[in-house]
């Protein structure tokens, strides 16, 4: 019997409804519950095939289950190794390889010495910053915001210098990143399941959570509907990413990529709306089905993205 599992926290509706999907679809030797964990043994199987992450972000303990499961030969999704690697300063930076638009964006060093660390451990660094340069090449009004995680904490919009300097004396030890604000014309949120299923959704990040994703939404014009699913493709390709949000804002005619590291994305049913969360419903099931198929006892059922695997096949690295 192949097992498929959801490993998740806070979440009400989504994890429900994604467990009854699966076994409603009466799959011969394929079942789903909740992830049970009463004891994690190092290389040891955990008794799942297929894991959807939904939580470990949050969770140590969780993030190093799932390494030992992915070890053991689990289809973790998303790949947690990735996962713990990755971060927005580098995503971006990525996306200039690949001819994908993004906002100017500058990687900062935090405020405040990181714990166990003094003068002496930043010899290699400048003091005073550059500030003249950073601020004509990114412009303002900018974006203040940490260069990994997400949720919209420790977010500031800045019109000036001076309000940067202000938030900077804010963010303690924090890494941060400054960036340019695009004046969009249209904006989305796109699903994308498994590097093949994309969902387009008009988005509205200016508005209150539960007003931002836009009901009855507009058509959108056959053109920008291409541009958005080959920005989205790609972008989701190159991480390795199969269950990930991507924000995606006009400008121009050009699809610039503002944050496209969500790989545990909203999926709350008074969040998204109805129409949306049947469509991730649906699409995360036939997902996680299809893993439990190719899933193959005791190897690696990981997937990469092709930063990583094109490296590997350049050095002649098995992966």
């Amino acid at each position: 019997m192949k097992k498929i599992g959801i490993l998740f926290g806070q979440e009400k509706s989504f994890p429900p409804a994604f467990i009854e999907r699966v076994n409603s679809k009466n799959e011969d030797e394929i079942t789903a519950e909740f992830v049970k964990i009463d004891k994690v043994i190092q290389g040891e199987l955990c008794g799942y095939d297929v894991i959807i992450d939904r939580i470990s972000q949050d969770v140590p303990f969780y993030r190093s289950y799932l390494k030992n499961a992915a070890v053991s030969g689990t289809a973790v999704i998303n790949n947690p190794f990735w996962w713990s690697a990755d971060e927005k300063f580098f995503n971006n930076a990525l996306m200039t390889k690949l001819n994908i638009a993004v906002p100017k964006t500058v990687l900062l060093p935090s405020n405040q010495n990181p714990d166990d660390t003094d003068s002496n451990s930043f010899r290699n660094l400048s003091f005073p910053m550059d500030w003249d340069s950073i601020f004509d090449y990114v412009g303002f009004p900018a974006f203040f915001k940490p260069f990994a995680g997400g949720g919209w904490k420790n977010v500031y919009r800045l019109e000036n210098p001076d309000d940067f300097f202000k938030a900077y004396n804010e963010t303690g030890q924090l890494v941060m990143m400054l960036q340019e604000e695009i004046d969009f014309t249209e904006y989305f949120r796109i699903y994308c399941l498994d590097r093949s299923d994309v969902h387009i959704m008009r988005y509205a990040p200016k508005e209150p959570h539960h007003k931002r994703y836009v009901q009855n939404p507009e058509p959108i014009e056959r053109e920008l509907l291409v541009k958005l699913t080959e920005t989205v493709l790609s972008i989701n390709f190159a991480l390795g990413y199969d269950f990930n949000t991507v924000e995606l804002a006009i400008r121009d005619g050009v699809p610039y990529a503002i944050d496209f590291c969500n790989p545990a994305p909203d999926a709350e049913i008074n969040s998204v709306g109805k129409e949306n969360f049947e469509w991730i419903v649906e699409a995360a099931v036939n997902m996680a089905i299809r893993r439990a198929k190719q899933h193959k006892l005791n190897q690696n059922n990981l997937t990469w993205g092709s930063f990583i695997t094109q490296f590997a096949k350049n050095k002649g690295i098995a992966y």
